[in-house]
């Protein structure tokens, strides 16, 4: 099992930058994956990025690229989201999920345990 708290979340304006953190804690040692998703009211769990255990597998949203990184301290347990560049249509809840195995990681269906989400608003 696999428990996940999100932070770094606020209110921004585009253009501006954001790192978001998902602390997990883990009852045994086993490797996961963790993935960022976001959601808008009204609007479906979109996927945003995607680290493997070891960083050596990552993956982005088309509409992310090049302005979002992901990276993880597997030390401090900590999975990072930098948010750089950020536009008003980066608004939403974004969540941060994980599991032991995923393939390829983009649909939230493959996720067994979720954060509860950290608001961000940019505005124009």
């Amino acid at each position: 099992q696999v428990q996940l708290v999100e932070s770094g979340g606020g209110l921004v304006q585009a253009g501006d930058s954001l790192r978001l953190s998902c602390a997990a804690s883990t009852r045994t040692f086993r490797p996961y994956v963790v993935g960022w998703f976001r959601q808008s009211p009204g609007k479906e769990r979109d996927f945003v990025a995607f680290i493997s255990w070891n960083g050596g597998r990552i993956l982005y949203a088309d509409s992310v690229k090049g302005r979002f990184t992901i990276s993880r301290d597997n030390a401090k347990n900590t999975v990072y989201l930098q948010m750089n560049s950020l536009k008003p249509e980066d608004t939403a809840v974004y969540y941060c999920a994980a599991d032991y195995r995923v393939f390829p990681g983009r649909e939230s269906s493959e996720y067994m345990y979720w954060g509860q989400g950290t608001q961000v608003t940019v505005s124009s």
